[in-house]
């Protein structure tokens, strides 16, 4: 089991947790394994080579920068050993996978894959429309054509993409975003929780605590705002079905 993290200090008078958190509710005391977990995880952060990004934490980096949420799940093996397990969300340095994180739900960013082939489709259709749009009005008509068949290509890419993420829940059982909303949200199964969780199941890993955490400059967009190190739940509008049918199967 390579993605489970062993603690470094001494965690062994700290007693487990009864049951599962809720992933979308902050407690006032976060349990000390999971406190511990951040800890070291956030330690990493300060000290890994391995990728660089931007959060903007630095005085040079603030042009553009680009905070993170990172989860972390505890979680005992069959052998009834504790470690945790690391993630973060949407992409990070540009890409999917880092040895200390587990891998994504559906690596979007492989160059095989079915989305990176219709991005390339759907550039070449753009550039069409905006060589037309710079001639003038002309070609009306093929104008027309091609927006209607960007936007057929785009759905259909959109749908293609939300199937291809499978989501097991503890009882063995997949279920696509398609299955889980009426209407998909973006980025729905890009989050760190959802990361967590399908890798847990996946090696049959117990799930005992979880959070998550800022990392970077201070943002606020809407209601979200977020601040360096604080603890956050896990959103509501991408995760909330999605985390119910992975822990609480019908």
């Amino acid at each position: 089991m390579q993605k489970i993290i062993k603690y470094t200090s001494d965690i062994r008078d700290i007693a487990l947790p009864e049951k599962l958190n809720d992933p979308f509710v902050v407690p006032q005391q976060p349990h000390e394994l999971v406190n511990r977990a951040v800890s070291q995880l956030q330690e990493h952060l300060k000290t890994q080579t391995e990728w660089q990004h931007n959060f903007g934490l630095e005085e040079e980096n603030l042009n553009k920068p680009v905070g993170k949420m990172f989860g972390i799940l505890v979680v005992q093996t069959s052998a009834i050993e504790l470690g945790f397990l690391a993630a973060f969300s949407g992409k990070l340095a540009d890409a999917n996978h880092h040895s200390y994180f587990v891998p994504p739900v559906f690596d979007s960013l492989n160059e095989n894959e079915f989305l990176n082939r219709g991005m390339r489709a759907l550039k070449i259709l753009n550039d069409q429309i905006k060589e037309i749009e710079l001639a003038g009005c002309k070609a009306m008509s093929e104008l027309i054509k091609l927006k209607e068949k960007r936007k057929v290509h785009s759905q259909a890419l959109q749908n293609q993409l939300f199937e291809a993420y499978k989501f097991l829940n503890c009882s063995g059982q997949t279920k696509t975003p398609n299955q889980l909303f009426d209407n998909p949200p973006a980025g729905a199964g890009e989050c760190a929780a959802p990361k967590l969780i399908q890798y847990a199941f996946i090696h049959q890993l117990r799930p005992l605590v979880m959070a998550e955490f800022w990392w970077g400059a201070p943002t606020s967009s809407g209601n979200h705002k977020r601040i360096h190190q604080h603890y956050y739940p896990a959103c509501e509008d991408k995760c909330s079905r999605i985390l119910d049918w992975m822990l609480n199967p019908i």
